[in-house]
């Protein structure tokens, strides 16, 4: 079983070894990240299921092809589908490209699960799609659909192609991993797994390390390390935070880290995805491309930006206030920036 994408892979393949786990199929699993429920990021399994994180990053210097044309797996879950890794493809078409090569070696046999609201996966399917395909969707039609079935999205109902429907509390939140829980359920019920058992599973889901982990609470102010280093997934998760703890502020410090960032290739959607955060501190990389900080204007007094990752952090402990949901947004270590924080307010604000 394999999960592409551009953002969800991790989480979603975590969450479809987990059901797996939780209902006894002992899966192996390669995962680029540590799902909570393992505490490893991979797993040699005892059965013949094996879930992968899917990657379309290209395999060696001497092999450009996407690492994911290597799997054949018997089912694929594609989650989305945008434009990334601008240092590895030239444009949108060179990554659905790679994406159709994927398609090529799934077995007629297997099973495709596309998110129905992506707006580039039906071209992936229209090039050549030779296995069933099943879709899902939050709030849309879909063969899987899902919704919250409160406010702040601490219970989520899913319907299954069938028209069976269930409803469990969960752990996480967000439309983001809605969509990621119901990709996870539709590919668990190829191995037989059911929709009560997936589920079940779902309630005792932990999340994985760096996506929106909570990593501490301090004099009321919730600090969180999150692996978010693309516009949409920035966007998503701040939302996410809002709807889950609303009335408090929500604090963002952001370093763009990934090659696709510093060659400019977000400038014109990175200061929209920031746009529903009440503050942002953002780290500027010496090597960041030139205009950085002119595409980031629409923030205005919001935006706070630093060099130093010392003056970053003496800036922001300032600056936060009890009840501040305080969300660190990188795909490296940030200069240890979230754990400098934690200690100065530990020091500073414990009660």
């Amino acid at each position: 079983m394999a999960v592409a994408g551009t953002h969800g892979k991790t989480t979603t393949a975590s969450m479809l070894a987990w059901i797996l786990q939780d209902a006894g199929l002992a899966p192996g699993f390669l995962i680029g990240g540590i799902p909570a429920n393992f505490g490893v990021s991979a797993s040699f399994g005892e059965t013949d299921y094996f879930v992968v994180e899917a990657d379309e990053y290209d395999t060696a210097f001497f092999d450009k092809r996407a690492k994911f044309v290597h799997y054949s797996p018997n089912t694929l879950v594609l989650n989305n589908l945008e434009y990334d890794h601008a240092d590895i493809y030239a444009d949108l078409d060179a990554i659905k490209w790679q994406f159709h090569q994927l398609m090529r070696t799934v077995p007629g046999n297997g099973r495709v699960i596309i998110n129905a609201a992506d707006e580039n996966l039906p071209a992936v399917i229209d090039a050549g799609c030779w296995t069933p395909v099943e879709t899902f969707a939050s709030d849309s039609d879909a063969d899987w659909q899902g919704s919250f079935a409160d406010s702040t999205e601490r219970n989520i109902r899913v319907i299954s192609p069938t028209g069976e429907s269930g409803d469990t509390r969960w752990k996480l939140g967000g439309r983001h991993n809605l969509e990621n829980a119901l990709a996870a359920i539709a590919a668990a019920q190829s191995a037989g797994i059911t929709l009560a058992q997936s589920l079940a599973a779902m309630s005792r889901f932990d999340g994985v390390k760096r996506r929106m982990e909570r990593t501490a609470t301090v004099g009321d102010i919730a600090i969180y390390d999150d692996f978010a280093h693309h516009p949409t997934a920035i966007r998503r998760t701040i939302a996410a935070v809002k709807r889950r703890y609303p009335g408090q502020r929500v604090i963002v410090a952001i370093e763009p880290r990934s090659n696709t960032m510093k060659l400019g290739v977000h400038d014109a959607e990175l200061a929209q995805s920031l746009a529903d955060a009440d503050l942002v501190w953002m780290y500027r990389p010496e090597d960041m491309y030139d205009g950085f900080e002119e595409s980031l204007s629409a923030l205005g007094e919001r935006l706070r930006m630093f060099g130093d990752y010392d003056n970053l952090v003496s800036d922001m402990s300032a600056k936060v206030l009890s009840g501040d949901q305080v969300i660190f947004m990188s795909n490296g270590g940030f200069g240890s920036t979230r754990q400098t924080l934690t200690a100065v307010l530990q020091r500073t604000r414990s009660s």
